[in-house]
């Protein structure tokens, strides 16, 4: 599987951000959707990366500086059809990767209440991201699970 930085022109990156986006709003009332559309995922201090097997857009994810110390992971994606083959967990570790690279102290995330969103709590705590309060601009919603990772801690990822 290979990692890169994507321009967000693809075709397959822009199918794979619609189901995403659909998949959201069905799981979460529109208030509580903080996904981002492809122009929001263009703005300055948003890197985006795909992975991709052979010419197979296998999922993505975002990184998106929220201050010289701190960044949050967004738009962690894998198409519905090939969940469980490791592009989720490969991107995750990517982006770890690269915000201890960028000498952030922590790495957050928002993400959703919903059944459907049981594999990808697992696979954050199970790089060791922890429960937290809200961050950055976002507020207390019975909707939102906010999670963090302590990036001084060496076991994460």
């Amino acid at each position: 599987m290979k990692i890169e930085i994507d321009d967000l022109s693809r075709p397959a990156i822009h199918a794979l951000l619609q189901e995403h986006l659909q998949n959201m709003h069905e799981l979460s009332p529109a208030e509580s959707v903080h996904a981002l559309d492809l122009e929001k995922l263009r703005q300055p201090g948003i890197s985006f990366w795909s992975a991709w097997q052979d010419d197979r857009l296998m999922g993505c994810g975002a990184l998106k500086e929220l201050d010289g110390r701190h960044g949050e992971i967004k738009s962690m994606r894998t198409p519905q059809a090939l969940r469980g083959r490791g592009a989720g967990k490969a991107i995750l570790a990517h982006i770890v990767e690269v915000a201890r690279a960028r000498g952030y102290d922590r790495l957050s995330l928002e993400t959703g209440t919903a059944d459907a969103f049981l594999p990808a709590h697992r696979l954050y705590e199970r790089s060791g991201f922890v429960r937290c309060g809200p961050f950055g601009d976002y507020a207390e919603d019975p909707h939102s699970v906010f999670m963090t990772l302590h990036l001084s801690n060496p076991a994460a990822v």
